[in-house]
């Protein structure tokens, strides 16, 4: 299971490194420390925190710090919070700060990009289809 640090978390859940601190610090989202220290948010636990931020209200969105190459020009940088597979189509949900955005798309698709809840991935919005990228 991949597991994000609390920058990473920041700029999923669109809020300051800081506002993530303490949000862990207040026991909101559990971490875990790895060898080096670091303090870890395990990616199904940053996946329900999301959506729970994300059904409040909290967050500002992402931040501009990464440079997209793509003429998809609406990223919207999240974690992946729930995949529902059929035989041949897929519904991937992904919570991007204070926004939840839903794609349909190939199972393969799904399959060949790895997402489960709890990896980072980006929703990209062109006109009337939605694009994701597996981070």
């Amino acid at each position: 299971m991949q597991s994000y640090t609390i920058g990473q978390a920041a700029r999923l859940l669109g809020v300051s490194p800081d506002t993530a601190r303490r949000w862990a610090d207040a026991g909101r989202v559990a971490t875990h420390r790895d060898e080096g220290g670091r303090r870890l948010i395990d990616g199904r636990d940053l996946a329900a925190f999301a959506v729970e931020v994300g059904q409040g209200g909290a967050g500002s969105g992402a931040g501009d710090e990464d440079v997209s190459y793509t003429s998809a020009r609406n990223a919207f940088p999240g974690i992946v919070t729930a995949v529902k597979l059929g035989d041949v189509a897929a519904q991937v949900e992904i919570q991007a700060g204070p926004h939840r955005l839903v794609s349909l798309l190939t199972r393969e698709a799904v399959e060949e990009l790895g997402l489960e809840v709890g990896v980072e991935a980006t929703a990209r919005v062109k006109s009337t289809s939605v694009h994701i990228d597996r981070a």
